[in-house]
């Protein structure tokens, strides 16, 4: 590919993530550019990406659950929180962000690891995530009764801006994590906060009575 076709494809690869609101992958690519290899629709991709870096952009081309997206850059998150006051994408509960930070963490995960780890009930918030698409059943465990197991999905790591699962903090960093300033965004750092509990879980720490009150009325 000479500069100027290589030219050419960028700007319409740069196109396409601007009106698209999810990340597009290079099987989509492939749809629109059938002359072009992966290879070359990914180098396209990350030529894109290290531009906007490299000028600073208010923009950022990112890497996602599979495919590239365009998204504001961090350093232009305050200013962007300023310009609409209130987010539009749904905020999960407490209950929804517990449960789902455990089966992010844990996964495969049955419902009964669930609320021994949360100390309630927990079937209103995993149908939650499952008619969001955030969870999805991944098979079963092999016990009587044989109930079903949980995973995250792939809308799971596009809500909260995650390349793959390996993005996740670690538990024993989660304690060091300052939530008010994490530039990954408002979405990431609920998830930060739910998995807490699971990093209370995995120490061996318990949940007071209070605590476990306050969770089931929320729940």
């Amino acid at each position: 590919m000479d500069e100027l076709q290589n030219q050419h494809f960028k700007s319409a690869v740069e196109a396409l993530l601007f009106v698209s609101d999810k990340p597009v992958g290079i099987d989509q690519f492939k749809t629109v550019f059938p002359e072009l290899k992966p290879s070359e629709i990914a180098d396209l991709a990350k030529e894109l990406q290290e531009e906007y870096v490299q000028r600073n952009a208010g923009m950022a081309v990112v890497e996602i659950a599979g495919g590239w997206q365009m998204l504001s850059n961090s350093h232009a998150a305050g200013y962007i929180r300023e310009f609409y006051k209130t987010r539009t994408k749904e905020k999960l509960s407490k209950p929804a962000l517990e449960s789902l930070a455990i089966i992010a963490y844990k996964q495969p995960v049955g419902r009964s690891e669930v609320e021994v780890i949360r100390g309630v009930n927990s079937d209103g918030t995993i149908a939650h995530l499952l008619n969001k698409g955030l969870i999805e059943i991944t098979g079963r465990k092999e016990v009587p009764g044989r109930p079903f197991l949980y995973g995250t999905t792939k809308a799971f790591l596009e809500y909260f801006g995650l390349k793959s699962l390996e993005d996740l903090p670690k538990i024993e960093e989660l304690a060091n994590l300052n939530l008010e300033t994490q530039a990954q965004g408002p979405a990431q750092t609920e998830l930060e906060a739910g998995a807490e509990l699971v990093g209370q879980e995995s120490s061996g720490q318990s949940r007071t009575g209070d605590e476990l009150t306050a969770s089931a009325a929320e729940n």
